[in-house]
């Protein structure tokens, strides 16, 4: 089998030889070089065009997304980026994403054993998904126009029709992983700021989740947010399932809400999309519609089925819109959607079925 071909992009020696050392326990992957900063690596594409490569953000020289953007504008390569979490990083890691990077990953912790030995897991999917994933061309990087902010409570108070008069809300569920981000943003933006209730997982590391909710509530007429344990889900509001923690959503009465979990890996992934689509059939049942997106691997496939069997309106992103069609792949393999279609066409069918 072909191996996957990988160049390594970052200033600190010790990353270089931790990356190389982990990369070679995976027989599928294959460390072609390594480079300190971006113009070693330029060098080194001049050799040997790799299939991905792994870049570090704040680099000497030159910085990383000053780098990505050469890249994706010239000759676009898979990245994905592997960054310090802080504050500073998380921000520039949404640029990344938006610049054009597959996937952002947090540096390896390895003084934390249980850390590094999920951290390899997550790492060795995030290259295979990279290696096979859709990158077109960009010709300039754009800013999105920002909506001014919808108050929730004023539009429905102006829409007096009965349609709204239910004695249970829809709750939209949506999984992704890779390619996911800017698919959700695109499917967010469409929404209207009185819009059902809507819960996502997105495979993504712990503290990036929170700045790609803080990114799209800039962008969105929904309110969206990084969720908290216990947040009610009403209209108008988009909850993000927080890197590193499982998310469910129960019921109490006519409210839905979800709660946070620590429990183990599920699919190889917290949060897990499965785990989220599971506690949606269990506890909203017909009255919900399940969402799977763009990305690598199966997680959210037996979990968009069990929300099917329960009565939810189930649909998958097609193939020639996604990123990766791996989990949308699966789920129609498994009978669990309803209906596939692009991307563009997902959020208008959804408002169309409520």
């Amino acid at each position: 089998m072909k191996k996957i071909k990988v160049l390594i992009v970052d200033d600190s020696a010790l990353v270089r030889q931790t990356l190389v050392s982990v990369f070679s326990e995976d027989r599928s992957i294959e460390v072609v070089g390594t480079a300190a900063d971006p113009y070693m690596a330029a060098q080194k594409l001049t050799k040997t065009v790799p299939d991905v490569i792994t870049l570090d953000i704040e680099m000497p020289k030159m910085d990383g997304l000053t780098f990505l953007k050469k890249i994706m504008t010239q000759h676009p390569i898979p990245v994905v980026i592997i960054s310090s979490l802080t504050a500073k990083g998380t921000e520039m890691a949404m640029k990344a994403l938006e610049y054009g990077a597959v996937e952002i990953l947090t540096k390896p912790q390895l003084h934390l054993k249980s850390f590094f030995e999920e951290y390899k897991l997550r790492l060795f999917d995030i290259i295979k998904a990279a290696s096979v994933s859709r990158i077109k061309r960009r010709s300039a990087i754009t800013v999105a126009k920002v909506p001014a902010k919808v108050n929730v409570s004023e539009v429905i108070a102006r829409r007096q029709n009965n349609s709204l008069i239910k004695t249970t809300e829809k709750v939209v569920a949506i999984g992704a992983s890779t390619g996911g981000t800017e698919a959700i943003k695109d499917l967010l933006q469409a929404l209207p700021g009185d819009s059902p209730g809507v819960v996502i997982v997105q495979h993504m590391p712990e503290q990036f989740t929170k700045s790609f909710a803080q990114r799209l509530d800039g962008i969105c007429e929904v309110t969206v947010k990084e969720a908290s344990h216990g947040d009610n889900i009403i209209r108008g509001r988009v909850l993000i399932a927080p890197g590193n923690k499982h998310m469910v959503v129960k019921r109490n009465g006519a409210r839905y809400y979800v709660e946070l979990l620590d429990s183990p890996l599920v699919n190889r992934h917290r949060p897990s999309v499965d785990v989220l689509f599971r506690s949606v059939a269990n506890f909203a049942g017909k009255n919900s519609i399940g969402v799977i997106l763009t990305g690598m691997g199966a997680d959210g496939a037996q979990g968009l089925l069990d929300m099917r069997e329960a009565g939810a309106l189930t649909i998958a992103q097609d193939e020639r819109s996604s990123v990766v069609f791996g989990m949308p792949k699966k789920a129609i393999e498994l009978n669990a959607v309803e209906k596939v279609l692009s991307l563009d066409f997902i959020t208008p069918f959804i408002l169309r079925n409520l």
